[in-house]
């Protein structure tokens, strides 16, 4: 198939975005749940360490964090299921609402943690190793 041609630099970059939004997504709901079993956090705060979390340095293509269109229906979608608990605290003049992890959202991570370790763990090994080859594999080495 000689008539076949490679697609542009522009074109290479725009799918890149694509896999890479894609793949940052899918950890939205897990990650946010896994950030409140961490600790009690606000909405807000949530969103600041999802900024650090999307923001690719070196990469060649923005991912827009999720801000709270995105992040306040996780959080109520969250607490619906019973897997987080709101309650509001005065933060200085503010009223604002802090999450912490129920029972039943520890058990759902307990759950993840576990699917991960026992069913993904080696493919996830050998994706990052393969993705990210790093100095690593040759540290101590001299």
């Amino acid at each position: 198939m000689e008539n076949e041609t490679a697609p542009s630099d522009r074109e290479a970059r725009k799918f890149d975005e694509k896999i890479i939004k894609s793949f940052m997504r899918g950890f939205g709901k897990t990650m946010i749940l896994w950030m409140i079993s961490k600790e009690k956090i606000h909405g807000y705060e949530i969103m600041r360490r999802l900024e650090k979390f999307y923001s690719l340095e070196g990469a060649h293509c923005r991912i827009k964090p999720p801000g709270p269109s995105v992040v306040y229906p996780v959080l109520h979608d969250l607490e619906k299921k019973g897997l987080i608990k709101g309650s509001w605290e005065m933060h200085g003049e503010k009223r604002v609402k802090y999450y912490e992890i129920t029972p039943l959202g520890e058990a759902t991570i307990d759950r993840i943690r576990d699917i991960m370790e026992k069913h993904v763990s080696k493919i996830w090994e050998d994706f990052w190793r393969d993705i990210f080859p790093s100095e690593r594999d040759g540290e101590g080495e001299e």
